[in-house]
């Protein structure tokens, strides 16, 4: 079901990441820890949902609790870089079964604000407590013995973040690989112009930087990858490379006004924006998504 990279540490005092590939969501999980420690965080998990039985399974996240479970890792942090729109995050079902504590960025508000009206929940709560920690722009935390640095990324929600964790970078849906380009920028929130100039923060890291992306679809039928450098990106990218701020500008709002909705996006957001919590049983025992109809602009009909 999943196909797994490791991406060992350079030197001593940098992570060591693993990384699995969901091939129906063309999402990427990671766990990254410190060798010295055996301390861990889990980003971006996925909690499986197959839309067309409305099925929910854990099985890609409870691969990676046997992988903690056989390297012995210790979990002290489930991370997530932005709300989802296009698989269920796993963080309430790994916090349940690890007790390390949630956390995501504090401009989550922001896209819960959004996405209350757009579901009409007047009784959801938009304040960030379904995590437990938000994280600003430029906090750090340990995973271990090692520092984890925070930068706000927006532009393809206004929640995104990328995490530093020494020479590795996780960069969500700002960059995919270099053989493929950028992420969108048109969901609710979001803003081509801040994307740009969110990516050119990460590609000013050090060449060196691996960079791990939240997403990979395999262009030419290749197989899954996700690691990269900022020298990579810099020189390879096609969305990048040669580019400037108004030419980017132009380029994403053209390219993302031809793109259909991620098919899950309505499925996805009312479980993400409430940190990967399910609906409530109702009084039958029986959860229910809510679909907003005509709430995203036009379909995609061909």
């Amino acid at each position: 079901m999943n196909t797994f990279q490791h991406s060992p540490a350079a030197f001593e005092g940098q992570p060591e990441v693993a990384g699995f590939y969901d091939p129906r969501t063309g999402s990427v999980q990671y766990i990254v820890s410190d060798p010295a420690t055996k301390a861990c965080a889990i980003i971006d998990p996925v909690l499986d949902f197959d839309e067309k039985s409305g099925a929910t399974a854990t099985h890609h996240a409870d691969e990676l609790l046997d992988y903690v479970a056989k390297h012995a890792l210790h979990v002290e942090w489930i991370l997530d870089t932005h709300p989802h729109a296009d698989h269920f995050s796993a963080a309430q079902y790994l916090k349940g079964k690890t007790g390390a504590p949630t956390a995501i960025g504090e401009h989550v508000t922001k896209v819960q604000a959004l996405w209350k009206k757009i579901y009409h929940w007047p009784e959801m709560p938009a304040d960030g407590r379904q995590w437990d920690r938000l994280f600003a722009d430029g906090d750090t935390f340990q995973i271990g013995e090692l520092t984890a640095r925070v930068m706000h990324s927006p532009g393809h929600t206004l929640a995104s973040i990328t995490y530093v964790v020494g020479d590795a970078a996780f960069v969500h849906d700002t960059l995919f690989q270099p053989d493929f380009g950028t992420a969108r920028a048109d969901f609710p929130g979001g803003d081509a112009r801040a994307l740009w100039y969110s990516i050119q923060q990460i590609l000013s890291l050090p060449d060196e930087t691996r960079l791990f992306t939240g997403h990979d679809y395999c262009p030419g039928g290749r197989a899954p990858a996700w690691q990269s450098s900022v020298a990579e990106q810099r020189e390879h990218n096609p969305h990048l490379a040669g580019q400037g701020e108004a030419q980017y500008v132009a380029f994403r709002q053209q390219r993302d006004s031809e793109l259909p909705m991620p098919r899950l996006i309505l499925h996805a957001l009312q479980v993400n924006t409430l940190g990967g919590r399910l609906p409530e049983p109702e009084a039958n025992g029986k959860r229910y998504l809510k679909i907003p109809l005509d709430a995203l602009g036009e379909g995609s009909w061909s």
